[in-house]
């Protein structure tokens, strides 16, 4: 089957023989990934400004090579790796009939990401990136991409998978896509930490499919343990939805709810706390953003609702909470504009429609936003 994405054109699977949809036979393409694609090559776009030596790029796990041929056509120097054969000739053959400049090898992308360096290294497997992620901070210079699609671990619904592939506690929370966001990103941080590098995100978003983050290196102990101190955890009442977070490696949860005194307080992390990206990129992946990509709008809205998110570790999902309160949810934004008149900061969050920050806590969201 032949597809075109953004100009480029490319040969892959036939989605009916179900092989474009998951793992199994044949090679690995997945269509409800093009935000994904759109979204990292804007990045590309975007941190060629900021770091103008950039130019050399690994596409870890090419599959029929969707995303190293986006990253060929923006002009990067790409080597595309993967392990099936049928694989890496469907790239070379995509490679090929694009007339793109490209290396593709059939090489296991960690003997790869630790042989050599990349600038750029980006990890898109099949479920949980974390086995490739040493060798990702070993071999990159300077920005890794990874995306994680096993998103019921990572958000706590498989919480003993959560716990074994991330080294933390996952729970299964309204606020469940952040929760898996920020467990994903404190596993990367303690992983890059082990190499004295710094891994800070500077664009990460959600989708319901997977989480996508970039994180820039910083080659400094110093910075390292800046990133360590910006772990923790957060508290959670499962009746009054009450949270709280706390700074440090090691938790110190209250044994009841403070707020209705449930003894279903439950205890997440250690989970990365900082923010989630670098406001002023975010604005730079918006702008390198263009119509002829197929996810430009959704990309757009997407980025516009991340760059002003307030940077607060959870958020609320405001139908959740009318539900709650036996009310019906108004318009969003009458409900955020509400809760800033009230005094309290306020914003959308991009993980749904209908999620939101605030550094309001429930009772004062309740009274803020009543009749």
């Amino acid at each position: 089957m032949r597809v075109t994405e953004a100009g480029v054109e490319f040969e892959v699977p036939d989605a009916r023989d179900g092989a474009s949809q998951g793992r199994g036979e044949g090679v690995f393409y997945n269509p409800t990934q093009e935000l994904n694609r759109d979204v990292t090559v804007a990045v590309l776009r975007a941190y060629a400004e900021r770091e103008s030596r950039a130019d050399s790029y690994l596409d870890a796990m090419t599959a029929s090579g969707v995303r190293a041929l986006r990253a060929a056509n923006e002009g990067w120097d790409v080597t595309a790796a993967d392990t099936d054969p049928d694989a890496v000739s469907l790239a070379r053959e995509n490679f090929a009939r694009n007339d793109l400049a490209g290396e593709v090898v059939e090489r296991n992308a960690n003997a790869l990401m630790h042989e050599s360096v990349f600038d750029v290294i980006d990890l898109d497997p099949f479920g949980t990136p974390i086995p490739f992620a040493d060798a990702a901070f070993v071999g990159a210079r300077d920005l890794v991409c990874v995306t994680a699609t096993d998103t019921a671990p990572l958000c706590g619904a498989h919480f003993e998978s959560g716990v074994r592939s991330y080294s933390a506690v996952p729970r299964n929370t309204d606020y469940h896509p952040e929760m898996g966001l920020r467990i994903l990103l404190s596993a990367l941080v303690r992983t890059a930490a082990r190499y004295d590098t710094a891994a800070r995100p500077i664009c990460s978003h959600v989708s319901r499919h997977y989480a996508r983050t970039y994180l820039e290196l910083d080659a400094r102990a110093t910075q390292a343990d800046a990133c360590i101190d910006e772990l923790g955890h957060v508290y959670h009442c499962e009746d009054c939805l009450t949270r709280d977070q706390e700074y440090g490696l090691i938790a110190h949860p209250p044994e009841d709810c403070p707020a209705c005194g449930s003894n279903r307080f439950v205890t997440a992390g250690p989970l990365w706390l900082g923010a989630i990206r670098d406001r002023a990129f975010v604005a730079d992946v918006r702008a390198a953003l263009d119509p002829e990509m197929g996810e430009a709008t959704r990309a757009d809205r997407t980025l516009r609702t991340l760059e002003a998110e307030l940077d607060r570790p959870t958020h609320y999902d405001q139908h959740r909470l009318c539900k709650e309160w036996g009310r019906s949810a108004p318009a969003m934004d009458e409900f955020l504009d509400d809760l800033r008149a009230a005094g309290f900061e306020a914003s959308r969050a991009h993980y749904s429609g209908t999620s939101f920050k605030t550094d309001a806590d429930v009772e004062e969201i309740r009274v803020a936003t009543a009749d």
